[in-house]
């Protein structure tokens, strides 16, 4: 706009100035339509309007289109200016058109006309207006309409170069619509010799245009790269006074340098000419010792336009992989890039050694740098270099170093950011099982994966490093003492045990002989996990338990008492129910030798490609270097036939006859995010809750006798006729569990948390074998609470069948904090009398919790900044039990913040950091907690940026530990 205010168009200036004081939307709306009507009645009036009026009214027209309102008339005033003689009315009456006219409306032969006319002025400024519309408008109707004017105009020798540079420029875009647009044959050596034209911005603008052809057409225009060749080392090797009406900062011409190298990546090899590969690797080591000179200035500009130029020839060097010398130096470097403090350098760095560690010429000169790289996985500050540094380390790694780079990978991967975890994961995996001399250390390395980090271990991890142990006998005895011992960990993740289920029901006879290992204590252990876990690992161990049968014939009668357990009420799942009926009655039916056949060990896998790089290239498309890892045997996948071996996520290991309905919970896994999935059942539609998707399915189906839909590790499950287990503390620290149990009606729940917003499943399950009627829960929570928790609660059938469970959804936002949680008031009858009683429900606040890494700086920075009486609240407390330091670890890592270790200078004590999501505000909140023990207490330190979440914290936690 500055050169139509240049023109000095008083009325415009004064139109923009009474909309920029426009009070309200309305009063803005009012001058528009006052403007538009005046606009109007100018343009239809008796009076012929000047080049001037119309350029006024089209400007005033096109700034009220650029403020959001429609425009429907005005057009032809502006097809009208193009005819003008002076470029402020045509630029306007261009500039117009480019932005308003619809390339199917009835002006656009005329336009087109206009343009063609324009394109044969010899006036170079109104060429240069015509190619900017076309470019502009850029449709098949404009390629088709000026296919011979363009090429033309870029091509002939008396056309001036400021017009050749936009006639290039806007064949390029009307070649990207129709690519038919260019022609052929001599057209084509026409083209590729503009490379040698005079002027410089002229060359730039065909290198663009060449580099776009050559991607679709490489052998006709191979012609341009000895060109592109000679061109380049005469930019590479020239002063920057040469050149200096194209001398940024004192490098010549970077970005046709740029433009030229890449033009050059087109092909490989990029010649087979000797002398032109000569001049070409000369120039590069030009480039490469333009690099180690001291800098001509101390300014950004200089650097970035130099680095610019040395990375796309380090490109360049890597694409054609030819030229050890020049991999080597390139290498080199890169190397000194790696300490520098810039950070885009660092990560350009990372990324181009990654190449450079797929050659062989530059693979050793690359490891040199290994250290340096590991340091950068560790300390530095963005996600995204860190990330590159891993890359890095995945691409250098070969049998030499592999242990070392998997073990600091295994370090790193404790404290590594939550976006890179899962891909670090595959890439761990990928190379232990690529370079493993001995396949103990890759079993070691794989449990140490599922231990770190086994929320990110996906199937294809935990099935291969079962086909491994399966293929090798060597590694059988040892895999089946090292699972057995990570299994008695306190906390262990669900795939230790799905892992410990299929080793232990194979292999757990070779260690049977040691008494801490016997065949009762292998039982024991593995079903202390059991309630822990989602159905599809109970199916595992339940089959895990039929193999014990074959292998410890004298824990025949415990695993049976287990199969009559959970073969009636007391498992929610119809294939846990049928499972455990089916294996029971093979346990007491089968002869030993029919046992012995039928649970023979799993045969070992047939030879195929691991799945594991498939997995890292989906996640990574182009940034996994092509890395063959070939091992015997194929994901051990759940078997679809009913006389199929069943599966290694199901952990039979044996040969038989039942249907298995476990391979379906894979498939959804995506839809039922909270894993509330239990047959019979009719799906919910999604809810969608601000960006929460959370598919449940809704069980009513009163011929399902589905109770304990969860299990639990606090409540016993075999409860006394009047007693109930109820205890909503222990949820301050997990999700899901059994909230309530009494002789007649068990509550499970499972939840999910996302910022300010939540959502609960509450299953409701009938022990008894009467229908419980008039059944109703009811939400008590006044009004004044609701404005801080906004819960809402879906009504349920008000009969519940016996032996039947249904489901109720509640879906809860934190508007700001509060105290305490809702609490739920049930009612119903029960053989004719009625039954009362409430329970809380796990809506404490910490459950909007989010954790928040921090440094031990950060931290204590933080801390002493919240140092106000109102800002800190403090308990000291006898221990509830002898002092349990993992203990409480557990409970702080499940209380939903961040816990920070190697922050506090004491190792006993514990620090964590959070911030609450309410819908008003976030709140960060630092918690210090202190054990002493000698005196068997400790000190709770809560500190938060509002003083009621200090108290409230405090409150839930000091009778915790």
């Amino acid at each position: 706009m500055a050169p139509v205010r240049g023109d000095g168009m008083r009325g415009l200036a004064v139109f923009i100035s009474d909309i920029r004081n426009c009070k309200s939307k309305e009063a803005e709306v009012k001058r528009i339509n006052k403007e538009l009507a005046n606009i109007r009645s100018k343009f239809k009036g008796d009076k012929t309007l000047d080049g001037y009026q119309k350029k006024k009214y089209v400007c005033k027209l096109l700034f009220i289109f650029l403020l959001g309102h429609d425009i429907d008339f005005g057009h032809m005033e502006a097809v009208n200016l193009l005819s003008s003689n002076k470029y402020s009315e045509k630029q306007i009456g261009y500039l117009f058109i480019s932005v308003l006219v619809n390339t199917n409306s009835d002006l656009i032969r005329l336009i087109i006309q206009s343009i063609k006319n324009d394109l044969q002025s010899r006036n170079p400024v109104h060429v240069n207006l015509a190619l900017q519309c076309i470019a502009n408008i850029g449709s098949r109707d404009m390629a088709e309409s000026f296919s011979n004017e363009i090429p033309k105009l870029l091509v002939s020798g008396d056309t001036m170069d400021v017009v050749k540079q936009s006639a290039a420029l806007c064949l390029l875009r009307l070649f990207r619509s129709s690519p038919d647009i260019i022609p052929g044959g001599e057209w084509t050596s026409r083209i590729i010799h503009l490379l040698n034209d005079q002027h410089m911005g002229v060359v730039t603008a065909a290198t663009s245009l060449i580099d776009a052809l050559v991607k679709r057409n490489p052998d006709e225009y191979k012609g341009c790269v000895n060109l592109a060749v000679s061109r380049l080392s005469r930019i590479v090797t020239a002063s920057y006074t040469d050149l200096q009406d194209y001398t940024y900062y004192f490098v010549p011409a970077p970005w046709l340098s740029v433009k030229l190298l890449r033009l050059l990546q087109n092909y490989n090899p990029v010649t087979e000419e000797a002398g032109v590969r000569a001049r070409l690797n000369e120039t590069l080591e030009t480039i490469l010792n333009k690099a180690q000179e001291p800098p001509k200035s101390k300014k950004v500009q200089h650097s970035n336009a130099k680095n610019a130029v040395l990375f796309e020839a380090i490109n360049l060097i890597i694409h054609s992989d030819s030229e050890p010398n020049l991999l080597v130096r390139a290498c080199n470097q890169l190397g000194q890039f790696l300490s520098n403090r810039e950070t885009n350098l660092r990560y350009l760095a990372l990324e181009s050694m990654c190449h450079l560690a797929t050659s062989e010429f530059s693979h050793e000169e690359v490891k040199k740098h290994q250290e340096v790289v590991i340091l950068s996985m560790k300390m530095e500050k963005d996600v995204s270099v860190r990330q590159m540094a891993v890359d890095l380390l995945y691409a250098m790694c070969d049998r030499g170093n592999a242990e070392e780079i998997v073990q600091e990978m295994l370090n790193y991967l404790e404290t590594a950011d939550y976006s890179i975890r899962e891909e670090m994961v595959l890439k761990v995996a990928i190379l232990a099982e690529k370079y493993a001399t001995d396949y103990t250390w890759y079993v070691d390395v794989i449990l140490n994966l599922i231990r770190i980090a086994g929320d990110y271990v996906s199937e294809e991890v935990w099935y291969r490093v079962i086909q491994i142990v399966i293929n090798r006998e060597e590694v059988q005895g040892y895999a089946a003492k090292t699972v057995f011992e990570a299994l008695q960990a306190p906390a262990c993740h669900e795939n230790m045990v799905k892992v410990g289920g299929y080793i232990l029901g194979e292999f757990g006879n070779l260690i049977a002989g040691d008494s801490r290992s016997a065949p009762l204590v292998q039982f024991k252990l593995l079903h202390s996990k059991y309630h822990l876990c989602s159905p599809m690992t109970r199916a595992l161990l339940l089959s895990t338990y039929i193999k014990f049968i074959n292998l410890f014939p004298e824990i025949r009668t415990n695993i049976q008492d287990v199969f009559r357990q959970h073969s009636n009420l007391r498992s929610a799942d119809a294939e846990l129910q049928q499972r455990a009926s089916e294996y029971l009655q093979l346990s007491i039916v089968a002869s030993t030798d029919v046992l012995a056949t039928v649970l023979e060990e799993m045969p070992s896998f047939p030879e195929r490609e691991s799945s594991i790089l498939a997995v890292l290239k989906k996640k990574k498309p182009g940034r996994v270097p092509e890395n063959e890892i070939r091992e015997s045997g194929k994901s051990p996948a759940p078997a679809a036939s009913a006389s199929a071996s069943i599966a290694a996520q199901n952990n039979t290991g044996s040969h038989l006859n039942h249907n298995n309905k476990l391979n379906n919970s894979n498939a959804n896994a995506n839809a039922d995010l909270l894993g509330l999935s239990t047959p019979p059942a009719n799906n919910i539609n999604n809810m969608n809750m601000n960006n929460i998707n959370m598919n449940m399915n809704n069980s009513n189906n009163a011929n399902s006798t589905l109770i304990d839909v969860l299990g639990d590790i606090y409540g016993s499950s075999n409860n006394n006729a009047n007693n109930a287990v109820y205890n909503t503390k222990k949820f301050l620290f997990k999700n899901n569990g059994v909230l309530f149990e009494n002789e007649m009606l068990q509550i499970g729940v499972k939840s999910e948390f996302r910022q300010n917003l939540g959502r609960l499943g509450l299953f409701y399950g009938n022990k008894t074998q009467v229908p419980l009627t008039n059944f109703n829960p009811v939400l008590q929570w006044s009004a004044e609470e609701a404005l801080k928790l906004n819960v809402q609660m879906k009504a349920v059938e008000p009969t519940l069948e016996a032996g039947a469970q249904i489901q109720q959804l509640l879906t809860a936002e934190c508007i700001e904090d509060y105290a305490d949680a809702p609490t739920i008031e049930f009612s119903f009858r029960y053989n004719g009398t009625q039954q009362k009683f409430s329970i809380k429900l796990p809506l404490t606040v910490n459950k909007f919790f989010e954790p928040t890494e921090m440094n031990a700086e950060s931290f204590f920075a933080r801390w002493k900044n919240l140092s106000g009486e109102q800002q800190r609240s403090q308990k000291v407390f006898k221990a509830a039990q002898p002092l349990d330091l993992p203990g409480a670890r557990n409970k702080l890592m499940g209380f939903g913040m961040q816990l920070l270790d190697q922050v506090d200078p004491n190792p006993d004590n514990m620090v964590c950091a959070g911030i609450i999501h309410t819908q008003s505000q976030q709140v960060g909140c630092l918690l210090r907690l202190e054990p002493n023990k000698q005196a068997q207490m400790f000190r709770l330190t809560i500190r938060a940026s509002k003083e009621t979440v200090t108290r409230e914290i405090c409150d839930l936690l000091s009778d915790q530990f």
